[in-house]
């Protein structure tokens, strides 16, 4: 271990209490979406108390919907401020961006929380609360990170940009429109819960709408209309027949541990109108996953592609293909080379920190490294304490000693990443 190595962590591990308390203050602020204000209040003054230079905006819906890469699950972001805080580096070195989003998912039903949903309670070395490990938790280990930096007095080459973004949840305004403000670098680390796995390609994903057309009739001769809701569940299937054909082709060994690559997930159905009535329509809504080595546009031809010669070798459907439409969310897809250097360093400091082997793996779920990759062109890692299974779930914690060790390894890694400055 080197001076500077022992140093930083000597600081981070006298400093937990602080960054503990510190997390607690952001998870005691219920960041829903259009609510973001007050938590990034407390995030602008931590950033100012560290001497960064301090940008702060509401995205502007009119900028952001000229890219092709925008989604809007709102008409105005006013009120729910980006926030960015740069370290100017000394010069020479490599730069970086630690990005967290600062939206939270709704608390959903109170009564399955033992405590109140942003309570911050802490018991047996864990953290409870809404966003603690989805993903204040690895928000707080980047800007502990960056504080032993500073308070060490080390001068890094490189600049860092800490990016705390709204809408993550949404679809990754947040993230975009820091991007689009100029916010880039040459590496970029996002700290969303992977228990320490690093996830260097993700899955993307994609919301669509299928509407399935019937024939009323009454009740009691039902025999003469046609239920939507019968044709809907032929093309429920279809659909599962899509998703086994796109997942048989899927050989990445970093997709091993997962039993459907790219799913897709039909999460609500809505028809009908009586119970004496045939349902003359029904509208189906889901998710559909996109692979790293996927163009998301040809994706969504082969969805309406496949339903499309569905309904042609049906006798009703045929008369009455199935209306598809793309709307809301959507998490763009992305790919880190395995043995890229940003890669390759991450993987040396997680064994110094952690004493085992890096597990390298493909996420499951959409991040905003994809918009960090294919807007802004920059190689974006997701990596972070906490486990997938606690985000958006009732009881959400984090373990303690986890946001620590990961703040050592964020710390490790600005050094080397971003080169030091001899000291004298």
């Amino acid at each position: 271990m080197t001076d500077l190595q022992q140093q930083l962590e000597t600081y981070i591990d006298a400093h937990a209490d602080e960054a503990m308390s510190y997390l607690q203050q952001l998870i005691q602020q219920p960041s829903v979406q259009t609510n973001e204000q007050g938590v990034q209040k407390i995030v602008i003054e931590k950033l100012n108390k560290l001497g960064l230079d301090v940008d702060v905006w509401d995205p502007v819906y009119d900028e952001l919907a000229k890219s092709p890469y925008f989604v809007a699950s709102r008409d105005t972001y006013v009120g729910s401020p980006n926030v960015v805080g740069v370290l100017k580096g000394q010069g020479g070195g490599k730069s970086i961006i630690y990005n967290g989003h600062i939206d939270v998912v709704p608390e959903g039903d109170r009564s399955k929380w033992i405590d109140d949903p942003f309570s911050g309670k802490i018991e047996n070395g864990k953290m409870y609360g809404r966003g603690t490990t989805d993903m204040k938790g690895g928000n707080v280990a980047l800007l502990l990170a960056i504080e032993a930096v500073i308070k060490s007095g080390t001068k890094l080459k490189g600049d860092v940009i800490f990016h705390s973004v709204i809408e993550e949840e949404s679809g990754g305004v947040g993230t975009l429109a820091a991007v689009l403000r100029g916010y880039t670098a040459d590496a970029a680390i996002i700290p969303e819960p992977t228990n320490m796995k690093l996830f260097i390609k993700q899955q993307g994903s994609m919301w669509f709408r299928v509407t399935v057309e019937g024939r009323s009739a009454h009740g009691g001769t039902r025999y003469e209309g046609v239920s939507a809701i019968e044709q809907v569940i032929k093309v429920h299937q279809g659909i599962l027949a899509l998703e086994k054909k796109r997942n048989a082709s899927i050989d990445d060994p970093l997709y091993s541990h997962i039993p459907i690559p790219l799913p897709i997930n039909v999460g609500s159905i809505n028809g009908g109108s009586w119970p004496s009535s045939v349902p003359d329509l029904v509208t189906m809504e889901g998710r559909m996953g996109v692979g790293p080595h996927e163009n998301m546009q040809e994706v969504k031809k082969e969805l309406i592609d496949h339903l499309a010669n569905l309904c042609a070798a049906d006798d009703w459907l045929k008369d009455h293909p199935v209306k598809v439409e793309f709307f809301g969310a959507q998490w763009v897809p992305n790919a880190v080379a395995t043995d890229h250097p940003f890669a390759e360093l991450m993987k040396e400091n997680f064994e110094t920190i952690y004493k085992r082997k890096l597990k390298i793996e493909a996420s499951p779920w959409g991040t905003d490294a994809g918009l960090l990759g294919k807007v802004g062109n920059i190689p974006s890692l997701v990596i972070g304490p906490g486990e997938t299974k606690m985000a958006h779930y009732p009881n959400e914690y984090i373990e303690i000693k986890e946001v620590i060790q990961a703040a050592k390894l964020f710390a490790l890694t600005l050094t080397s990443w971003c080169g030091v400055e001899p000291k004298g």
